[in-house]
This record gives structure tokens, sequence and C-alpha cells, in this order.
């Protein structure tokens, strides 16, 4: 197997179920499945997608490859700043599993950690649903913000607007996720999504991406070190926006999963109805978008 960049023909498949591994399945998300190796963890990106809470079908091709890929080059990029879940070795330790190709790039290998229960998200433009907030409120999650903003305008300066980890993940102002993590501990991770954020925005600049918005995950490893874990500034947890497009005033072109939320809307779809099939071209055109945002970040 080549193992410099994933095949072209994988990059065009679509893979949505795993097929039996000699591991324990330990758990299932919207995208990943995760493997328990006894001292690590396996896991599997799948080309699933979902919007709304909810799973759509068909798959992306190569998604699950994409978003593998992306974080990869980010646990790699950020191990100078922060405790990562991923070993330097992992590349050879995968290896040595001799997995299938179309699971090998889509697959990551992790060491065990113990979730902290809140989604550290950092905002750095006025998008989604900060801008819905701040329509009716001025603020965003008990930040104030000048008034006469306007949508996907570039903050004063980024905002750390974590939510709680639930089945509905509840957002949090500064007091409350003090209150959820404790004052030490909500510090400490504000901080460091920050510093992390500010690397990823450097990067995705020289890409000629704008990093909007993105969401971190941190636990703690069996020595007790905070521990970023999960996946790291991908379409999936990220808002990237072509630099050359951006216009402010308006929602944004962008590399995220918003073309299948944008087809929802357009259809007419209401939550509690039957969640309609991806037409062909809007599974085409999200692959192109997953496609060159890891092209973009691997190319810079």
């Amino acid at each position: 197997m080549d193992f410099a960049n994933p095949p072209e023909a994988l990059c065009q498949e679509t893979l949505v179920e795993i097929p039996k591994l000699p591991f324990p399945h330990v758990a299932s998300g919207k995208v990943r499945e995760i493997f328990d190796l006894g001292a690590s963890l396996l896991l599997v990106a799948t080309d699933r997608i979902s919007a709304y809470d909810h799973a759509l079908q068909p798959g992306i091709p190569g998604k699950g490859i994409f978003l593998n890929e992306i974080s990869r080059l980010w646990f790699r990029e950020l191990r100078d700043l922060v405790n990562v879940q991923v070993a330097e070795d992992e590349e050879e330790q995968r290896r040595a599993l001799d997995l299938p190709p179309a699971l090998f790039w889509r697959s990551l290998l992790v060491k065990k950690c113990r979730p902290i229960p809140l989604e550290c998200v950092v905002r750095a433009y006025l998008a989604g649903s900060g801008w819905a907030e701040y329509q009716k409120s001025g603020n965003v999650q008990g930040h104030p913000l000048p008034a006469g903003l306007t949508e996907s305008e570039k903050l004063p300066e980024p905002l750390f607007t974590p939510t709680t980890k639930e089945k509905e993940d509840r957002p949090l102002t500064p007091a409350e996720g003090e209150e959820h993590v404790g004052k030490d501990l909500y510090a400490t991770l504000r901080d460091l999504s920050f510093r992390i954020f500010a690397k990823g925005r450097e990067r995705a600049s020289q890409a000629d991406l704008i990093l909007a918005d993105t969401k971190f995950e941190f636990g703690f490893d069996a020595d007790n070190h905070i521990t970023l874990i999960d996946e790291v500034l991908t379409p999936d947890s990220s808002r990237f926006w072509p630099a050359d497009h951006f216009s402010p005033g308006r929602p944004q072109p962008s590399f995220d999963k918003q073309f299948v939320r944008d087809f929802l809307r357009q259809s007419g779809w209401q939550k509690g109805q039957p969640v309609p099939r991806l037409p062909e071209d809007v599974v085409r055109g999200t692959h192109q978008r997953y496609r060159e945002a890891w092209e973009r970040l691997r190319d810079r």
C-alpha cells in the first residue's frame, strides 16, 4: 500500500458501514465508529453525514478520508502547543494493524482519555447561531457586542462560547461554563482554545481560507494531562470560508455542511418529518467542498 496519500479510487468510494473487525466495538457516533484496542482506541471516520441531528442518505464519497487526513495534519502541527491524543508514531502503529485500505485511510489510533463535558467553541465572525442570537439580544452567550454588526462580520475579538455535551447541546454563558466544569478548568480550556484557534487561523489564511469558528474537545489522559481529542479543525467541526469570496452582510460560501443544511431548508423539510434523500448534485457538491478544504490545507 502507498502510505503517502490516499488512493484516488478510495476518495470516490462511499463507506457508511464498517465491516467486522477483530476488536471490540465500543461506541457509534453520527460519523465515527470506535473500537477498543486495549491501551488505545481506533477511531474510524465513515462517510456518513448528518444535519440538524438527523442522519442523511446517501453518504458523501471520501468524506471520512478527508476528515481523517485533516485531523491528522492538525494533530501533528499542534503537538508543540497542546498535549494531543495521537502518538508521534501513530501511523506506524496503525500500519501494524493490517487494516483494509478503505479503513486504514479513514482511521486514527488514539490514546484513551476521559472526556471533559464541554464543547469549546471559538467564534471570530458573526455567523450561524451566533448571528441569530445577536439579532435578538445584541449579545452572544453573555458576551455583549457593538450595535449595528452585520451577518458574517468579523468580531472585535474572538469569543469563547462553549456548550454542554448532551443529546442537545446547551449554549453556556461564561458564568454557566465556570459552574459547569469549575472556574479554573474553564479558564484553562478557554485560554488553550484561543491559542489553538490562533494557530489554526494563521494556517487557514495561508491556504486562502477564513476560519470563522470552530469547536474543540478535550479530555484527561492517563496522567491527568489535558489533551486535545476527537477531531480538530475539520469542515465538520469548523466553519471555513474562501477568503477571495468574503463579503460581510450575507451568508458566505463555505466548506462545511452548510450546503446540505441549505438543501434541507430549501426543500421545505420540517423537523419531525422524514428526512429527504440527498440528490446527486448535493452529494457531489458536498464531496467537492470537503475535498477542496483538505487539498487547500494540505498544499498550503
